[in-house]
């Protein structure tokens, strides 16, 4: 049972990336190298800085997620170490998939180090995920209220008015969330630990930062996307809320397959290569070069704790 447990979510990642690259097969057919080489190298450099700067503000809300959890357990970390951990561990889940159990383990080695008991970090886990659902969600509603007829990209049998409902209605819920924090709801009680409900100070700052990273990480796409047939940042937004959403239930490592699908398919009106050229971008800067640098900081951390125990425990 254990062995089937550990092959279930590569199994479903590698099912949703063989059925997502045929898909995109289909609709990228016609399309040649050639196209792509001259879409991405036709990017400006403006394009390319503002894509960098939307790069470092996303990280840098993720960063603001586990200093959050942490700030809601009363603990106090040096912002460096939670700017590094975070970093890896979103670096390393965004792109073996399955992130909340991937980014559980770096959490886990590095926060241990700091004195958090294991309950601890399985509650910083799981706040930091509900944060970044609390940001979908809340911009998901924005999108569906400010731009309604987007809808109509992903299903075109659903009527605009069910864009509104659904964005009225995600709103109430994170309304009544914000009204659980200001009456002081009781804790909920597990087998292992409990769940306190976050101080509306903490609740406040999650409606803030939540939105950020995905509002960083969509402006790596829009800027780099051209001008012609550009539909706006607000529908780049929720194309990319919706395609990035995807991505991670899928647990394809990286999305792979799954987010150019989504694009492709909800930008008719755009050039495929150009769409391509810019979720490669997306890629390089938000996957690729994170990754590897995270990779680093693993090797140095574990290195420097090899280092901590062999001196503990002497010669």
């Amino acid at each position: 049972m254990k062995r089937l447990k550990a092959y279930f979510w590569p199994v479903v990642g590698l099912a949703a990336i063989l059925f997502s690259v045929r898909a995109l097969v289909h609709e990228l057919r016609g399309l040649s190298l050639d196209e792509f080489v001259a879409s991405f190298q036709a990017i400006s450099f403006t394009s390319w800085l503002l894509a960098i700067g939307s790069t470092l503000l996303a990280y840098a809300a993720l960063a603001a997620y586990d200093k959050l959890a942490l700030d809601h357990l009363g603990h106090r970390i040096s912002l460096w170490f939670i700017t590094l951990c975070s970093f890896t561990t979103y670096a390393l889940s965004h792109n073996l998939g399955a992130s909340v159990f991937s980014g559980a383990v770096v959490r886990y080695r590095a926060y241990r180090s700091k004195g958090l008991t294991p309950a601890e970090v399985g509650i910083l886990v799981a706040f930091c995920s509900f944060t970044f659902t609390l940001g979908t969600l809340m911009l998901s509603a924005i999108v569906l209220l400010v731009k309604p007829d987007i809808i109509e990209r992903f299903a075109e049998f659903l009527p605009i008015e069910m864009s509104l409902t659904t964005g009225a209605l995600i709103l109430a819920l994170i309304g009544l969330y914000v009204l659980g924090s200001l009456v002081g709801l009781r804790p909920l009680r597990l087998r292992w630990f409990q769940l306190h409900y976050p101080r509306p100070a903490i609740v406040l700052r999650q409606l803030i930062i939540a939105p950020v990273e995905l509002l960083g990480a969509a402006g790596i796409i829009y800027f780099a996307l051209p001008d012609a047939g550009n539909p706006g940042y607000i529908v780049i937004l929720g194309i990319f809320l919706a395609s990035f959403s995807a991505a991670l239930l899928s647990h394809a490592p990286g999305g792979l397959g799954v987010l150019e699908l989504v694009f492709i398919a909800a930008l008719p009106e755009m050039d495929p290569a150009d769409v391509l050229a810019a979720l490669a971008i997306f890629r390089l800067l938000y996957l690729l070069i994170p990754f590897v640098m995270a990779l680093v900081v693993i090797l140095v951390f574990e290195h420097s704790r090899f280092l901590e125990q062999r001196g503990v425990r002497g010669p």
